[in-house]
């Protein structure tokens, strides 16, 4: 899995792609290093935060939580990207297994 459970909610790194020509979740890419990330595609520009807020949009979506339930903790001007997604772990693991096709 590209992240792991908290007692609050799940922690989930993400490979951004900006200018990505629309909004996605594609699966999960290995990287060289072996771990594991969320990739995922905007629309939007690198530009004064966009991309990052269309991403957490995306995740908020994807993991059917409201915006303000997802939040950016590290990699705000990298590609590789974490974020928080508050609520129930187990459930939030089982929607990133089903939505990525992977085991939680």
């Amino acid at each position: 899995m590209p992240g792991r459970t908290r007692s609050d909610g799940i922690e989930i790194r993400v490979r951004a792609t900006p200018r990505g020509g629309r909004d996605a979740v594609e699966g999960i890419e290995a990287l060289s290093d072996g771990s594991r990330v969320l990739k995922v595609r905007v629309r939007a520009v690198p530009e004064g935060g966009a991309a990052n807020e269309a991403v957490r949009r995306l995740l908020a979506g994807a993991f059917g939580v409201p915006a303000s339930a997802v939040a950016l903790t590290a990699g705000g001007t990298a590609r590789l990207k974490t974020f928080f997604i508050e609520g129930d772990a187990a459930a939030l693991a089982a929607r990133l297994a089903a939505m990525t096709g992977q085991d939680s």
